[in-house]
């Protein structure tokens, strides 16, 4: 549970995951992104707090904010998409972030360079060297 959790552990398991996140509150705006230094899409300070409108491409904003209009009205649980940049394929994934009760709080970002995912072949079990 993540009331025992400090708030340094926390932030150290997010820095720690192995893809690129981001939380954008009910308001549609940017509240926070792990793995600043090494993001894949990487965004200044000054993008915290502003709308997530601003945080994407031109060309893309109608479809985001589709998906987060069906996140809010519950029509949606999850959109994705993957894309080829610079060498990498990215899987990128977005999630309505719900109360226990339901209510929308807004939307995580996911996203995941997978070259190496998607050449994995056979199996590797636990501490195989």
């Amino acid at each position: 549970m993540i009331e025992h959790l400090t708030g340094e552990q926390l932030e150290r398991v997010l820095e720690s995951l192995p893809l690129d996140i981001s939380f954008v509150d009910a308001n549609d705006k940017l509240k926070y992104w792990n793995r600043h230094e090494t993001r894949v899409f990487k965004r200044p300070y000054s993008a915290l707090n502003t709308p997530v409108q601003k945080c994407h491409p031109e060309r893309s904003v109608d479809k985001v904010e589709r998906i987060i209009e069906d996140f809010k009205a519950g029509k949606r649980d999850m959109a994705e998409f993957w894309i080829d940049m610079r060498g990498m394929k990215l899987y990128i994934r977005y999630f309505p972030v719900r109360s226990a009760t339901g209510e929308y709080l807004g939307t995580l970002e996911v996203a995941q360079e997978v070259s190496r995912i998607r050449e994995l072949e056979g199996q590797k079990r636990l501490l195989d060297e």
